[in-house]
């Protein structure tokens, strides 16, 4: 059973809503943070944590060809990614582990996730097929599971890249379907591990910049449009993902 400590308790599994991404200078940072605060509030899940953050981690899957990166590189209007999430953290509890899949329909962002069913188990020696194995072997029977099943049998999808990065998450006051999350610190590893065996180097990823997201079902409040204003923010179309794979040397965007 998952403990309130985990941030899933409060992630749904299943959603659909906009995604619009900002990069964020750490000047820029600290004014627009500084600016919403009026606004929202810390999610109560990290209002007791070191720097009011948690540490997120995904290992991402792709085929030989790195079709989900040059899906997104492309543009392709409806796309999906498959990828393990977890949450790390630092004073040794264990952490909950998903099977995710997460996409793009025209401008809606979708992501359904699947728990693992053994909270607590040791994924530290895992790698490749082996990890791939196990997860499907402790997750319930779902159409992830057999979505997942088919794009291994198709495509041959495989752990490829594993991203970190810190969170600080704000939720409206107003309307608790609209949130904003501050990403930092973001490191790609070229594995197939969830857990890294000190083999592999981890990379910086748009060093001294933050990604902000912002996040909701309908629109964008209008003090959050002032907001865009004030600070002459861009939105931007970045991904994790594909930013990671680019700076390990993965994939390259030929047109950028």
């Amino acid at each position: 059973m998952i403990t309130k400590k985990q941030p899933s308790k409060k992630s749904p599994l299943h959603f659909t809503r906009f995604e619009f991404k900002y990069v964020l200078s750490e000047a820029k940072r600290i004014e627009v943070e500084k600016d919403i605060r009026h606004f929202v509030e810390l999610d109560p899940f990290v209002t007791n944590r070191p720097g009011s953050e948690y540490v997120v981690r995904s290992l991402y899957y792709d085929d030989s060809s790195y079709s989900c990166f040059y899906d997104k590189i492309d543009g392709v209007c409806t796309r999906s990614k498959f990828r393990i999430r977890t949450y790390p953290n630092e004073c040794g509890e264990p952490s909950p582990v998903f099977l995710e899949i997460k996409g793009r329909h025209n401008s809606l962002v979708f992501k359904h996730r699947t728990p693992t069913n053994n909270l607590g188990y040791d994924w530290s020696e895992l790698k490749g097929d082996e990890l791939t194995r196990t997860i499907l072997s402790h997750i319930d029977e779902s159409h992830i599971k057999d979505q997942f099943n088919y794009e291994l049998s198709r495509k041959r999808i495989a752990p490829i890249t594993l991203i970190d990065y810190r969170r600080r998450p704000y939720i409206s006051k107003l309307n608790p379907d609209f949130r904003i999350t501050f990403d930092q610190s973001l490191t790609a590893r070229q594995t197939d591990r969830l857990v890294p065996d000190g083999h592999t180097t981890s990379m910086k990823v748009a060093a001294g910049y933050t990604i902000l997201e912002v996040k909701f079902l309908h629109h964008m409040p209008s003090w959050f449009h002032r907001i865009i204003q004030v600070h002459e923010l861009m939105r931007v179309s970045v991904s994790k993902i594909c930013a990671g794979m680019e700076t390990l040397g993965i994939a390259i965007d030929e047109n950028g």
